[in-house]
């Protein structure tokens, strides 16, 4: 198997998705206990087979392509891997990203999906006792306290200017 993408004409699935519904209509007309119904019926399990095959493979070689640093030619794709390409870039980028880094001995925190995630942050001005979003009681801070606030409380001390990020080696 190439590891080039060959072209397809640009409105190959759109094609494709009209023979399929013609498929899926005849077959609903016909009696599946006649030959012509078991005919169809096999038709549309091979070309159901062919297509998952072919979007398998042609979107392994897109992968590999964009791991390796290049982009698939536009040439070579159709409407819809197109936009499938532009939607599945940047996390594709994002994990080409984590293992270079990874590979460097950086790891990147992960955020939490519970929204318990914690942040260290320098505290550089006064600050009276507060409720945090976790609805624990943070401070009351003076500057240059190190202080570990829900990390949506942090945010928002930072974008004030009333805290910088602590950065934590791993």
């Amino acid at each position: 198997m190439s590891g080039e993408i060959q072209p397809l004409p640009r409105d190959f699935y759109a094609r494709l998705a009209e023979y399929i519904r013609r498929i899926d209509e005849e077959q609903r007309m016909l009696d599946e206990t006649t030959v012509k119904g078991a005919l169809m019926r096999r038709e549309r399990d091979y070309v159901r087979r062919m297509v998952e095959e072919l979007i398998r493979i042609r979107s392994e070689k897109m992968i590999n392509l964009i791991q390796e640093g290049n982009m698939p030619p536009a040439a070579s794709l159709t409407e819809e891997e197109e936009k499938w390409l532009k939607e599945a870039s940047p996390p594709l980028e994002s994990l080409r990203r984590f293992a270079e880094n990874l590979l460097r001995g950086r790891l990147e925190r992960v955020k939490s999906k519970t929204g318990n995630e914690l942040m260290v942050v320098r505290i550089l001005r006064e600050l009276p006792e507060m409720i945090g979003v976790d609805m624990k009681t943070y401070g009351p801070f003076k500057p240059e306290d190190i202080a570990s606030l829900p990390a949506e409380n942090a945010k928002t001390l930072i974008r004030q200017g009333a805290a910088v990020e602590v950065e934590q080696s791993r």
